[in-house]
């Protein structure tokens, strides 16, 4: 199969979890949660879940239970110091800038954060593109008309073409059903029904080979 347009989670897939941000965004989550909108502490973490599960982000039940703003929530949350915990990855750029394919960001997080993470890593020039929650409508991963936005903007057709990369294994599944073929990125668990798993981005050309070949 010839592939010609990857797509990349952005949180936990360009860089590890472990590297402590994520868990940060977490903790911004839940004191926005907390002290803007007034939910108990207690209830905090059940209703975080509800929302991310129905809806595939903590933001789109609190824009719809709570008449939360969307860029009040984005700005609030993302309102961290990105230089402490991400950093220039020339490895990574020299991985990806050897890929022939269109690289594209695909995320459930918001246009302006995608930036700054891409520009921390020193990767941002090599994608084509962001297909964030604001191109989604705030239908997003993984509900299946996000995926179908992310093929419209890359100008694909074909599913069965692109790879998506994604460190969550319902976002991967949906993509799937889709045709699109999955890699997990991570520690998130493991299921037969993704196609490739990778420990770390990093492990690309070791574990797909064939995306460095047109033949």
């Amino acid at each position: 199969m010839q592939f010609s347009t990857l797509f990349f989670d952005l949180d936990a897939t360009l860089y590890p979890a472990s590297n402590g941000l994520w868990e940060l965004i977490r903790l911004r989550i839940y004191k926005f949660m907390r002290e803007e909108i007034g939910i108990l502490e207690a209830d905090i973490p059940a209703t975080r879940d509800k929302y991310w599960k129905t809806y595939g982000t903590t933001l789109e039940g609190l824009r719809i239970h709570h008449q939360v703003k969307a860029e009040e929530y984005l700005n609030y949350v993302h309102d961290l110091p990105l230089k402490d915990f991400l950093s220039p990855d020339p490895d990574l750029y020299q991985l990806l800038s050897s890929l022939p394919q269109d690289l594209w960001v695909f995320t459930n997080a918001d246009y302006r954060h995608a930036n700054s993470v891409l520009n921390e890593l020193g990767i941002k020039d090599l994608f084509k593109g962001i297909v964030d929650l604001y191109a989604q409508d705030f239908i997003v991963k993984p509900n299946p008309k996000a995926y179908h936005k992310a093929l419209q903007l890359a100008g694909e057709t074909e599913p069965a073409q692109c790879i998506l990369f994604d460190d969550l294994l319902q976002n991967l599944i949906a993509a799937k059903d889709l045709g699109f073929f999955t890699s997990l990125v991570g520690q998130n668990g493991h299921s037969n029904q993704i196609d490739i798993h990778l420990e770390s981005i990093h492990e690309m050309k070791e574990k797909i080979p064939q995306l460095w070949s047109r033949e």
